[in-house]
């Protein structure tokens, strides 16, 4: 078969035109996904770049993200993965502030949690990065990614979320913190729950059996007071009455200006002569004994409380004896006050002047209470860590009162069943105190996490 010159110039220009649309078409593809080629990190799909590198929350090199239509399976459902957090969903534990520390999983999915345990993935929204920071440079800010000049990697700091209400608000100065177990482990973390006890304070000093010739003389006068008092209204003089009433009323104040109650007083009137027990002991007869308690306990103790005494000298011996009179001023040296007692000694083996130990059990009934080595006094407030579960650890402002076997007599602050904190606080206490320095000088985005 012939061809002529015609056909085969045609057939000629026919291929050349094939030839270079296949070039061209080739070239025109190769330069569109050049131009479009993304990479991403497979543990962080929301980050991307348009370079190949290292991703820099976790340090991973990047992958090239294929067209969609030559997608793998696998590559499918990691389009569909959402960054989440690790440490138990920070943007609800956190003051709404989600944090570094990530691992990807799908909406609704149940992630294994290498801190805690299984969580489920609730939204999973991605929030906009503010900027990035080392937490141990405060009020240090980058625009990107890196290493802050002391060779840490940066952490960024994430939008604020917007609801944030339903949070508690912790105490000045300080802010929740989250730990990990091992940190926990590592500090010795230790909580207890917040119960109703039984307690009981001992109010424990020192005492002498008293020689007090001063007492005896003011006891002997308001008894003569009194007899002559009576003798007066025989009299038809009101003169002799009424001077003898004033002299009557001047010795009683100066019985209660020693610190003799009302009650005591009205007892000694039917009395013949004062106590000699004042100047020197008689066998069978009470001795009294005087002790200082410091200001802060008064309010616990009131006239007609039982105590009990021992003697070093006499460690087989225990005596009992009823508080009969607290003094009306404090030592302004010492912040004390006298007591005076009535000792029962039926051996008469207590003399004057003999130093004793005194104890006076308080019954402060049952109450809820909380241990002292949870509570810190900073001077102006008292602070506990409450343990919300799951690492979270939250500051809180408490009442205390009366500190008896161990524990404070919790006023308020905390509800019963809560977990305090009761030891490894003192770190807790410094890091809480570090981040809410670190969230005012860089205006709340000191997100930090215990490692």
């Amino acid at each position: 078969m012939k061809f002529s010159v015609r056909q085969i110039l045609f057939v000629s220009i026919f291929v050349i035109l094939a030839i270079g649309i296949a070039v061209f078409n080739r070239n025109s593809t190769d330069n569109v996904q050049h131009s479009k080629a993304i990479y991403y990190c497979p543990m962080h799909p929301t980050y991307t770049s348009n370079k190949p590198g290292d991703c820099p929350i976790c340090n991973m090199k990047l992958v090239k993200k294929e067209n969609s239509s030559a997608m793998s399976s696998q590559e499918k459902v990691a389009q569909q993965l959402k960054d989440i957090c690790i440490m138990h969903n920070c943007g609800k534990a956190h003051d709404g502030k989600p944090c570094p520390m990530l691992v990807v999983g799908k909406e609704g999915e149940s992630v294994d949690c290498p801190v805690c345990g299984k969580h489920i993935i609730e939204g999973g929204k991605v929030k906009k990065i503010l900027y990035w920071t080392d937490p141990m440079i405060p009020g240090y800010k980058s625009d990107r990614p890196g290493k802050s000049p002391m060779g840490m990697d940066l952490v960024p700091v994430y939008e604020e979320e917007t609801s944030s209400s339903s949070l508690s608000q912790a105490p000045e100065g300080y802010a929740q913190v989250l730990l990990s177990p091992q940190k926990q482990q590592l500090i010795g973390v230790k909580t207890t729950s917040v119960e109703r006890r039984k307690l009981t304070k001992a109010i424990r000093t020192v005492g002498t059996i008293a020689h007090d010739p001063e007492l005896y003389q003011a006891q002997a006068e308001y008894i003569q007071a009194i007899q002559a008092y009576e003798r007066s209204k025989e009299s038809n003089i009101l003169e002799i009455v009424d001077q003898s009433k004033r002299l009557l009323e001047s010795t009683k104040i100066r019985l209660k200006h020693m610190g003799l109650s009302d009650d005591l007083i009205d007892d000694m009137a039917a009395w013949k002569e004062p106590e000699h027990g004042l100047l020197f002991a008689h066998p069978g007869e009470p001795v009294w004994m005087y002790a200082q308690i410091y200001e802060y306990e008064l309010p616990l103790v009131h006239v007609g409380q039982k105590l009990r005494v021992d003697v070093p000298s006499l460690p087989d011996e225990m005596f009992e004896g009823t508080l009969r009179a607290i003094d009306p001023m404090v030592v302004a040296a010492t912040r004390t006050t006298r007591i005076r007692a009535q000792v029962e000694d039926l051996k008469g083996l207590l003399k004057p002047d003999m130093y004793v130990n005194v104890t006076i059990d308080i019954d402060l009934g049952e109450t809820l209470a909380i241990p002292q080595e949870a509570v810190f006094n900073t001077g102006t407030k008292q602070i506990v860590f409450i343990s919300k579960g799951e690492g979270l650890f939250e500051p809180r402002d408490v009442k205390i009162g009366v500190k008896a076997e161990g524990f404070f007599e919790l006023k308020g602050g905390v509800s019963e069943g809560e977990e305090v904190v009761t030891s490894g606080n003192f770190l807790i206490d410094s890091e809480s105190r570090l981040k809410a320095a670190l969230e005012g000088m860089t205006g709340g985005g000191g997100h930090q996490h215990g490692q």
